[in-house]
């Protein structure tokens, strides 16, 4: 993962699109990468969208923010409005090459299990590990945390291409994981040590 500074931005509803009247010069000043929340992206025209985002800020500069929730036929889908309206985008090869193609990196959300410290959805870590895998777009996921064995789960389960972000379970937060062992494994994995 890197350690560039990434700028949020939520894009304000009047902004056709939800892209931003900046250019890719202001970015350039304050961040590498730029985090993009999916449901304004796939909500309408998703291609259409992305295109005017990339060629926005560049697709070196995009990370999108997926929140993913598996539905009655077993397959996981992009969810917005506060993870309550399921989008028609399923999590599978075709989905992630058209992401891959757009982006730099993605963020994906295991809604099922984020902020509630029950564990990974393994699941959708394996799904992940496969796609974005083979298509070599980095992916982060994000959900269930609660316990260093959870680290190492990612780990496995995600085949060495998933990395994992750890939120409500770190003591810093209120939680139980203490932020040093997870600082202290994270070195390990880069071979850094203490």
């Amino acid at each position: 993962m890197s350690s560039r500074v990434e700028l949020w931005i939520r894009y304000l509803p009047w902004q056709p699109y939800g892209v931003p009247f900046l250019s890719a010069a202001w970015y350039d000043g304050l961040a590498s990468r730029l985090p993009h929340m999916c449901d304004l992206v796939l909500n309408w025209a998703p291609q259409e969208r992305l295109s005017q985002l990339v060629s926005s800020v560049g697709r070196q500069r995009l990370v999108l923010d997926l929140s993913c929730r598996k539905r009655e036929d077993g397959k996981y889908y992009v969810v917005t409005d506060r993870w309550q309206k399921f989008t028609d985008v399923a999590i599978d090869h075709d989905s992630v090459q058209f992401f891959a193609r757009n982006a730099d990196e993605l963020l994906v959300h295991g809604v099922d299990v984020e902020g509630m410290k029950l564990g990974i959805d393994e699941e959708l870590v394996r799904l992940l590990a496969e796609f974005c895998g083979s298509l070599g777009i980095p992916v982060t996921y994000a959900g269930g945390v609660r316990t260093m064995e959870d680290l190492e789960l990612v780990k496995s389960c995600g085949k060495g291409v998933v990395d994992i972000t750890v939120g409500s379970a770190l003591d810093i937060f209120g939680g139980d994981l203490p932020y040093d062992d997870v600082v202290h494994w994270h070195n390990q994995q880069l071979g850094l040590g203490r």
